[in-house]
């Protein structure tokens, strides 16, 4: 059994213009010193769907189970959910200064959540732990910027003060909602090093959420690729980068820079992502998609196994069992071939 094991989740709002499908189908697994990498555009489901393992999304309607270490974490008691939040699943927010609170010090605030779940540690005891995690993310003079408030950090260090913060009991799992958004280049590499090097040391899962497919190449095991609310692929790092089935995955992948050549303008994705209060019928990215067959407005695909490898799953009607070939071109092969097929190529 995985440390974390989640299977049909789904998270809707109620808001004065519709239900919001937030989430709608989610299942994923992730075990100690393992990295999931969940991928997709803003708005895809991506922060919610961890936000709501840990009791952060209140007034959601929620369906499925989250079993960690064989508990549901979307069914235990608040009490129980609190010992485990912060202790065993640890997370780091996007924005650090939001998360961090303005008028305590740094020192404090990690002083706090050490005592909060170790009431036998002094605060003396707890005020040494927080130099010496300041000092472990590579912040310089610990024992004197412990004293800091958070405005007096960098965006970097702050990203830093969050992961000592996260890493301060040893969690087993830390979800890391797209920690490097918004700080530069050099900045974001030894962020990411930082995390990678944390992970190894503490044999810690890790949940990585993040629309910068760079990041995902650098860290993760396994990926998720989320659109509409909806997971979409799901395959390791290597399968997905160099054998990607659904054409939003490809789309992903063709967007990057310099992934279709130095020389070579960007291919972006046409249209807009779907609003999740009014998804299309059907499968939700047959708007936008340029391989759709006549099936894709009317049937919404499952995951299912591409070229029967268990491993790799992909909801999109295009042949799952085309093997080192082109689905697209597959699809019109079989079209032509006669009825009975996967259906024609509208595009």
């Amino acid at each position: 059994m995985s440390l974390l094991e989640v299977r049909g989740l789904k998270v809707s709002f109620d808001t004065s213009d519709g239900v919001v499908q937030a989430v709608g189908g989610m299942s994923f697994d992730v075990d100690r010193g393992r990295t999931l990498g969940i991928v997709g555009e803003s708005g895809s489901g991506k922060s919610v769907s961890t936000q709501t393992l840990l009791g952060l999304t209140p007034g959601a309607h929620i369906e499925g189970q989250a079993l960690f270490d064989g508990e549901d974490l979307l069914t235990m008691s608040d009490d129980r959910l609190r010992q485990i939040r912060g202790k065993d699943i640890a997370m780091i927010f996007q924005d650090p200064l939001s998360s961090l609170h303005p008028l305590y010090k740094v020192g404090r605030q990690i002083t706090e959540l050490i005592r909060q779940h170790e009431p036998s540690a002094t605060r003396d005891q707890a005020h040494k732990r927080a130099i010496e995690l300041l000092g472990l993310v590579g912040i310089p003079q610990p024992d004197r910027r412990v004293d800091d408030y958070p405005h007096q950090f960098s965006g970097g260090m702050r990203q830093r003060a969050m992961i000592a913060m996260a890493l301060a009991l040893n969690p087993r799992l830390l979800i890391a909602d797209e920690p490097t958004t918004a700080l530069d280049a050099t900045v974001q590499a030894q962020i990411l090093d930082l995390i990678r090097r944390l992970q190894r040391e503490f044999d810690t899962a890790l949940i990585m959420i993040t629309h910068d497919l760079g990041v995902i190449a650098d860290l993760a095991d396994d990926v998720l690729v989320m659109y509409g609310g909806k997971p979409v692929e799901h395959a390791d790092r290597r399968t997905l980068y160099y054998r990607p089935h659904h054409p939003y995955t490809m789309g992903l992948l063709e967007s990057v820079p310099g992934s279709s050549g130095a020389k070579t303008r960007l291919k972006p994705i046409p249209g807009q992502p779907p609003s999740l209060i009014n998804l299309p019928t059907g499968c939700s990215f047959h708007p936008r998609c340029e391989y759709v067959l006549r099936r894709c407005p009317a049937d919404i695909p499952l995951l299912e196994p591409v070229a029967g490898d268990p491993s790799h799953l992909s909801a999109c009607w295009l042949p799952h069992d085309a093997v080192g070939l082109d689905p697209v071109a597959e699809a019109k092969r079989r079209a032509a071939a006669g009825p009975g097929d996967a259906g024609e190529v509208s595009g």
